[in-house]
């Protein structure tokens, strides 16, 4: 009864659909009191609250590394900034990526080894059709006394390589078809040698085109088979010296697989197919190879990641290699698990061998490595790492490096 008493006062006047009393309500709807206009008739339109068309994250490391060598030891200072705008529509999804890596020796020098964009954007028309399109661009150069480098070159070669990719995948019941185009271009830099010569590598430089259809088959809710069929063009800039002609040639690929998928936890594709590289010289022998590729992705919780793949290369052998094709097989393996909010473990691990056509030069090696990340708080992060990387050669024989990186990594 005292609650019913004490809230009469304000139950006494009657109430408006808007729950304000009537007399407040004639006093806002009388000349002179706010509103003085509708908003709709004034000249200023309305806004809607600001929400940027990108999603934005950025990240800089600052790391001291320490290399030790067959041939040498050094310490650099390594920058690393790079930074991702992504967007998500209802039919379209964009992301970007950027980043660098700029090395500063103990002499002084600053060396940029690599700078980086890519692009990745789809679109679907409706439920069934999907368009995509990605582009890629790199200006790299290696470090001399390190693995995969010969031990009579002072300054590698700059290799600047881009690629662009279109493609469009089609549903039809439990078939889905998909065609892709796409065009690159590499173009490598001069080799300056330890003897102080000058190598030119533009008879390397040349223009790739490539198209491919992919044919799947849900044949379980799991499983899915599938084929591909593909060819490609190089055509080079000038001749080669040590081939005596321009090295176009025509690669025809074609493979069969399967691909497994395990509620979002579990995917695996495994693949295998040919290769045939017909020159347009006559003088230049046809190249058949064999194609193998896997991949397997394993996420069983958030805290844990694991990956592994093999992948199959074949492309012309670039700067500092003979013979008229590189054939290249690639194992690579890496593992990243949360400890807790604040440390995060790392590991990978790779193994690479290569052959090239019309020469009897080898290139095989591996590496492997470990690191850990501790936060200090949301945006500042200490990083530590080791690797170890070896490379054998047949014109350089074996080289291998050691190397220690320590550092701090700021994002947003």
């Amino acid at each position: 009864m005292g609650a019913l008493c004490l809230a009469a006062p304000a139950l006494a006047g009657s109430l408006t659909p808007q729950g304000a009393p009537e007399s407040l309500q004639d006093a806002r709807l009388s000349p002179g009191v706010y509103p003085i206009n509708p908003a709709l008739a004034q000249d200023v339109p309305l806004r809607e609250p600001y929400d940027p068309f990108f999603d934005i994250d950025w990240s800089v490391s600052l790391r001291g590394a320490y290399t030790k060598a067959t041939d040498s030891e050094r310490f650099d200072m390594l920058l690393s900034p790079s930074v991702t705008l992504k967007h998500t529509g209802n039919r379209s999804a964009i992301s970007i990526n950027a980043s660098a890596e700029a090395v500063r020796a103990k002499d002084g020098q600053i060396d940029v080894t690599s700078l980086r964009l890519g692009l990745e954007s789809t679109y679907a028309l409706d439920s069934q059709t999907m368009l995509a399109a990605k582009g890629d661009l790199s200006v790299t150069r290696a470090l001399a006394g390190t693995p995969g480098v010969a031990s009579t070159i002072s300054v590698a070669p700059q290799t600047i390589t881009g690629t662009g990719e279109v493609g469009v995948t089609r549903s039809f019941g439990q078939f889905n078809v998909g065609v892709t185009g796409a065009l690159g271009r590499s173009v490598y830099g001069q080799t300056t040698l330890t003897s102080g010569v000058q190598q030119n590598n533009t008879e390397q430089n040349f223009w790739s085109s490539n198209a491919k259809l992919r044919v799947g088959y849900q044949a379980t809710p799991i499983f899915e088979v599938f084929g591909t069929a593909g060819v490609g063009r190089n055509l080079f800039d000038i001749a080669s010296t040590s081939l005596g002609s321009k090295a176009d040639a025509t690669t025809t690929t074609l493979e069969g697989g399967v691909t497994g998928r395990w509620a979002g936890t579990l995917e695996a594709t495994a693949s295998t197919g040919v290769a045939m590289v017909r020159y347009d010289a006559a003088g230049l022998s046809e190249v058949n190879t064999q194609l193998y590729n896997a991949s397997v992705s394993y996420v069983p919780d958030p805290t844990l990641r694991m990956r592994l793949g093999l992948a199959t290369t074949v492309a012309p052998p670039g700067p500092n290699a003979g013979g008229t094709t590189r054939i290249g097989y690639t194992v690579t393996g890496d593992v990243t698990y949360a400890l807790n909010s604040r440390l995060a473990l790392r590991a990978m691990a790779d193994w690479n061998t290569a052959s090239f056509a019309g020469s009897a030069q080898t290139q095989k090696g591996y590496g492997w490595g470990v690191g850990a990340d501790y936060k200090l708080g949301s945006h500042t992060a200490v990083t530590a790492d080791y690797d170890y990387d070896q490379s054998e050669s047949s014109t350089d024989g074996t080289k291998d490096a050691h190397r220690v990186k320590v550092g701090v990594t700021l994002k947003r």
